[in-house]
């Protein structure tokens, strides 16, 4: 009892305070250039597969910053992680805010490097991100975890709203030079912080909060326990990380493309557009909060497979969105199914390989972010060919193969538990 208290009276919480924000923002930057969607095609002339390409550079980016990430997280620390993708960020918000004053042609190179640098900025934050609210609360991981990405959530669903206000008043450029500088001054901020660095002592969790997240933890002391495999080695890791594409060419259908189709396909006004996306993220922030609580009575893996169900209901029922009700309910229902499902999938792939848990996160960033953008690329391609309604309905397959590849997943980890307790 006592080193509770002594643990509690240490807690950082302006560190605490700095990262769970830098979530936030991170929310915030990463909408920006679906909130811009409307005026990048106005002011420059885009066409839909030019605003579909836009997401390419974002992609091989942020994989190559999660790489990046996940080899430098041991070297440099998760701190200096943080720091480095907040200013990328910032660099990212530059520049789209500077695609304003070019030309059409150069305007799309800046947008480019734009979400370029967000991709690197994103892939580069995701080891703090998803390692240091483990080690900030080790006997609450799950929640931690999910309050995390429930900001980054709140960030995604105010983004819209932000950048409203801006456009209506013909000075839009100040929405992306107001993320700029809030990145850059938080990370001034986190740079004189104390955060705790991956593999330092720390209390272990209690027994019957182990108990709850993971009914059947693995032996400790087993000689062949599987958390000291690399992850590249075992099946169960390809596995997480072709669900986190699938899972990501559904999220970034929903959207990307939310804006767009309300107001170019179903002709809604821009503020029903507009609210439809904010809806979708704010949904996405209440069902996370939902599942923190949650995820203290029910078992993750539970929650985890029941959302692909609710996102293959929402892609049926956004064709016939054609009024603004109907718009804003249909992305409200996205935004729940979507809600939890991937921090949840990076807390069990964490639970799963718990000795590469800033390598594990970084990857899985890396297949987010793959998916988010190749999947807005293919939207923008097949719109010509294909109505967008019945693109929603074909989109159905991505959260089917998901669930499949859930279930494989739970399976082949209930089959390695049941070996290690064996030995």
């Amino acid at each position: 009892m006592d080193s509770r208290i002594a643990i509690q009276r240490t807690t950082p919480w302006l560190a605490i305070g700095s990262l769970y924000l830098a979530g936030m923002l991170q929310g915030l930057t990463l909408v920006s250039f679906p909130a811009s969607s409307a005026v990048l095609k106005q002011m420059h002339g885009f066409s839909d597969a030019q605003y579909g390409a836009i997401f390419l550079p974002q992609v091989a980016l942020a994989v190559i910053g999660a790489l990046g990430g996940g080899a430098l997280a041991s070297r440099l620390g998760l701190k200096a992680l943080l720091g480095g993708a907040l200013l990328i960020n910032a660099v990212s918000q530059l520049l789209l805010a500077g695609s304003m004053l070019l030309p059409s042609t150069a305007a799309f190179v800046s947008v480019l490097l734009g979400t370029a640098c967000l991709g690197l900025g994103f892939g580069v934050s995701g080891a703090p991100l998803n390692g240091l609210p483990l080690l900030f609360f080790p006997q609450r991981q799950d929640t931690a975890l999910v309050a995390l990405h429930t900001l980054l959530g709140l960030g995604l669903a105010t983004g819209p709203l932000v950048a409203s206000p801006f456009i209506m008043a013909g000075h839009w450029a100040g929405f992306p030079l107001l993320l700029a500088a809030l990145c850059m001054l938080l990370a001034v901020v986190t740079s004189f912080q104390r955060f705790p660095r991956d593999g330092e002592e720390r209390p272990a969790p209690a027994a019957g909060q182990l108990a709850m997240c993971d009914p059947l933890p693995l032996p400790a002391m087993s000689p062949r326990s599987l958390h000291n495999e690399h992850p590249v080695r075992t099946t169960a890791f390809w596995l997480f990380t072709a669900i986190a594409v699938l899972y990501a060419f559904a999220e970034g259908t929903f959207g990307n493309w939310a804006v767009l189709y309300l107001q170019d396909v179903k002709h809604l006004p821009e503020t029903v557009a507009a609210s439809a996306l904010s809806v979708f993220w704010a949904a996405m922030v209440g069902g996370r909060l939902l599942t923190s609580v949650l995820v203290l009575k029910l078992a993750p893996r539970h929650i985890w497979l029941s959302l692909p169900g609710l996102m293959v209901l929402a892609f049926l029922l956004l064709p016939y969105a054609n009024t603004p009700m109907r718009g804003i309910a249909g992305f409200a229902l996205a935004g729940l199914a979507c809600s939890a499902f991937f921090p949840l999938s990076i807390g069990l792939a964490s639970q799963r390989f718990s000795r590469h848990v800033p390598w594990v996160s970084s990857m899985l960033i890396a297949a987010l972010m793959a998916g988010v953008g190749l999947g807005s690329y293919v939207i923008g391609l097949l719109r010509e060919a294909i109505a967008m309604e019945q693109l929603y309905r074909l989109s159905t397959f991505y959260p089917v193969a998901v669930l499949l590849l859930g279930l494989q997943v739970l399976r082949r980890r209930t089959k390695a538990m049941s070996e290690a307790l064996g030995q």
